[in-house]
């Protein structure tokens, strides 16, 4: 043996802390089963670092969740799992917000999700709050076909629906929380299977600050903290309303929903947008009843150019039309 040099023979017995590897021997349905335990792609992936058997394993995962991980870093990610089959169940991706991207690269990323074709999409920018620019740089939202559920979160950029002949064919449930939709009318004529509807702090929504939604297959909507004037609700089949958002000046708002039955409703004034007398509207809801026998009821609250406060609430039936 020369100077310098070690012997790099194993032992053909296994010692101390040498056993055989049993885990990395079980086959790869059950590997799968245990990364998928770790709830994240990213902890998936680094279990690699253990054995060469694990390399790559994370990439035929149904469940993808990215959490954390550098926006650089997605990208490659993304692009390392394989097209389905196997279906991806459900792509969560949520980059933090150290660094902001350009749009851009949001849009690629968009894309490189729909490549995977999942049957639910969690995308959110967290902490990247929506500009106050008037010219907002947009992303294309690519379509995706297989998806059942799609939530998009604080977004800091124009949310652009697809091109002629796009549509997302099997959605059924559409999440938008702080982000900004360049029209709301014509990302929603996308989808013709749209059951359930979430709208939450979104500032824009296209021209003329109008909000419409027209939908022959919605059932339930929920409207929160909307920056809007007009509200355009067209939903023949709509079951469940919750509005909740105030007003810095008049609201215009229109429901054509004939099979309504629970109906959640609470505005917020500020002061001086509407008076009348002493008094300045301050909050009104509206809220249907919630169990059999019992009646809808009525709150108004005002205040007076004195400060006085009082409200007055109804308990019998309205007379409403929806």
């Amino acid at each position: 043996m020369e100077l310098g040099t070690r012997s790099r023979r194993r032992s053909p017995e296994p010692g101390p802390g040498r056993g055989a590897d049993y885990l990395s021997a079980l086959p790869d349905d059950l590997l799968l089963l245990v990364l998928a335990r770790l709830g994240c792609a990213a902890a998936a992936a680094r279990t690699g670092l253990l054995a060469r058997r694990w390399r790559g394993l994370w990439a035929r995962l149904r469940d993808l969740a990215f959490r954390d991980v550098a926006f650089p870093s997605l990208q490659v990610a993304l692009g390392r799992v394989a097209v389905p089959p196997p279906a991806v169940s459900l792509l969560e991706i949520r980059v933090p917000g150290k660094i902001r991207p350009a749009a851009d690269a949001v849009t690629s990323l968009l894309r490189a999700a729909a490549r995977l074709a999942p049957e639910k999409l969690v995308f959110g920018l967290t902490g990247h709050l929506p500009l106050q620019d008037p010219n907002p740089a947009g992303v294309d939202l690519p379509c995706f076909h297989r998806a059942t559920s799609i939530v998009l979160e604080w977004i800091p950029f124009v949310l652009r629906a697809p091109a002629a002949g796009g549509e997302f064919p099997a959605l059924l449930k559409l999440s938008l929380t702080g982000c900004k939709v360049d029209d709301l009318g014509t990302l929603l004529s996308l989808c013709p299977r749209l059951r359930v509807l979430r709208l939450k702090s979104l500032i824009w929504l296209g021209g003329d600050d109008l909000t419409t939604v027209h939908s022959a297959s919605l059932q339930e909507l929920v409207m929160e903290s909307i920056w809007t004037h007009r509200v355009d609700i067209v939903a023949p089949i709509l079951k469940q309303l919750t509005l909740s958002s105030w007003a810095e000046a008049q609201v215009s708002i229109s429901i054509l929903a004939p099979m309504i039955q629970n109906v959640s409703w609470q505005w917020l004034y500020d002061n001086g947008t509407i008076g009348f007398g002493l008094w300045t509207l301050e909050k009104l809801r509206l809220q249907t009843a919630q169990r059999q026998g019992q009646l809808p009821s009525l709150l108004i609250h005002a205040s007076s150019v004195c400060l006085l406060s009082w409200s007055i609430y109804w308990n019998h039936q309205l007379n409403l039309t929806l």
